[in-house]
């Protein structure tokens, strides 16, 4: 094998999951075909449960100060103006440090992500796949790479899904075409969203870059529009959408044109080859879901690629493991794709949008239904849902979070004012709860052990040491 995993794909679906074999030590491949990194803003929002993710991998500081989660929106439609806080009411917890929506460009993002990242293949593009019992074989400008499991990271367009024949079951929104651009524009604060609609038909966005001095603009065409609008069309669109002849666009640097895909496979796993991010599954980007998804199909599979290539599996518990990463992320796509799609259209028809509850900001999903979720009998957290930060402090008297003592790419035992017991493998932490953040985060009783996953979802909840290690055997054999 040239290497362990073949990724192909690298925006921030691919960064991540390479990112995090990385700290795992798996070998693995990171191939794009494009000439080399993505420089438009495209996916601006960052949500709370994928900052605890870049938390982990230990990249939010520098993610954090490149956006900003203080930029109320301003509505404009015909005479009427209106600011709305889309975060309102949310602040961080002791139990959630990461409470509102971030806008970043994307481009900050997987710069982000990328300095994990040993090296990227850009320029390398996949023109054959083909896989047996043993292994997948690419053939990457012409030369071939074999692997022992490769993941499609590669976009709506996905060519590996095509290969796979892969069904793409879904909706094309045949009267909506978008365009997205980072531009500069003089005249307008930065310190809004802008927002602007006289009809249904005329929208238009201006949302300042936080690290630019440039706007995404946002805006509907035509439905049968083909080919981006050029710089001159979109001063145009500019001043007649906003009514502001002071407003000037004066510069474009990125354009993208589009039409709305709702769309998701219906298997996330062909044999040896993983689907993840857009190559799985395109929403509305009302909501800022997608991207964070992606992210979110790495974190879920990367821990279960690095235990199954790690030879401490037997093949039956490998094989059961990796399938699980279809069977919990699949439920996930098809509800955010029915409310991304609800959310676009109520904003397109009313120009509305709703406040960010905890399934939109992805802190309130989870797996409680999924294949590695057992109920526990316990009120409190259960197993399949997030494991919430805490300040605590250990059994010496250091005082400590939660989220530090998950850290790192293995599981955690947390034992509630008990010693918890040893495994191969495990780190164990028994944890004191003197200000009460344990109890209020975990709703469990004292005593009580708590195996958290190395994607920081809870696997098993128990008072009895004997239902951890059952847990542990039967996920990892």
């Amino acid at each position: 094998m040239d290497t362990q995993v073949l990724i192909i794909g690298a925006g921030p679906t691919g960064l991540a999951l390479a990112a995090d074999l990385t700290r795992r030590g798996v070998g693995h491949r990171i191939v794009d075909r494009a000439a080399g990194p993505f420089t438009g803003s495209r996916a601006k929002g960052v949500q709370p449960r994928t900052l605890e993710v870049l938390d982990d991998l230990g990249v939010v500081d520098r993610v954090l100060a490149a956006g900003t989660t203080t930029l109320p929106a301003r509505w404009v439609d015909g005479d009427r103006a209106r600011v709305v806080d889309l975060n309102e009411g949310r602040h961080p917890t002791p139990n959630t440090p990461y409470a509102r929506t971030l806008v970043i460009p994307q481009f900050a993002t997987e710069a982000a992500l990328r300095s994990l990242v040993p090296h990227v293949e850009y320029g390398a593009e996949v023109t054959g796949l083909t896989q047996d019992e043993h292994g997948v074989t690419a053939v990457v400008n012409g030369r071939e790479i074999t692997a022992a499991y490769a993941v499609a990271c590669d976009g709506g367009r996905s060519p590996v899904r095509k290969r796979l024949g892969v069904g793409f079951a879904g909706e094309t929104l045949e009267d909506h075409r978008i365009v997205v651009a980072d531009v500069v524009v003089d005249g307008l604060d930065r310190d809004h969203w802008h927002m602007w609609r006289s009809d249904p038909a005329s929208m238009l966005a201006l949302c300042p870059l936080p690290g630019t001095d440039l706007f995404q603009l946002q805006a509907n065409l035509a439905p049968d529009r083909e080919g981006a609008p050029a710089e001159a069309e979109l001063r145009e669109l500019v001043t007649t959408r906003t009514g502001r002849p002071e407003l000037v666009l004066r510069e474009v640097a990125w354009t993208s044109l589009f039409r709305l895909n709702v769309r998701m496979v219906d298997r996330y796993r062909v044999g040896r080859v993983f689907l993840a991010g857009d190559a799985a599954h395109v929403h509305s980007p009302s909501g800022a879901q997608g991207m964070n998804t992606g992210v979110q199909d790495a974190c879920n599979l990367g821990w279960k690629l690095g235990s199954a290539l790690s030879g401490a599996l037997s093949t039956e518990a490998a094989e059961a493991l990796l399938d699980s990463y279809e069977g919990e992320r699949l439920p996930i796509a098809a509800w955010l794709l029915g409310v991304t799609t609800e959310a676009h259209r109520r904003m397109a028809a009313e120009m509305k949008i709703g406040k960010r509850d905890d399934e939109l900001l992805q802190l309130g999903l989870g797996y409680r239904e999924g294949p590695l979720a057992e109920p526990s009998g316990l009120d409190g957290v259960q197993p399949g849902d997030r494991a919430p930060d805490a300040p605590c402090a250990l059994a010496d008297g250091t005082r400590t979070r939660v989220f530090d003592l998950l850290r790192g790419p293995g599981f955690t035992l947390l034992g509630l004012g008990v010693e918890p017991p040893a495994h191969d493998g495990v780190r164990a932490h028994r944890i004191e709860d003197p200000d009460g953040h344990v109890a209020a985060g975990y709703g469990l009783p004292d005593g009580a052990l708590a195996l958290v996953r190395p994607d920081g979802y809870v696997g098993a909840v128990s008072h009895d040491p004997e239902v951890i290690s059952g847990y542990l055997k039967r996920v990892l054999g």
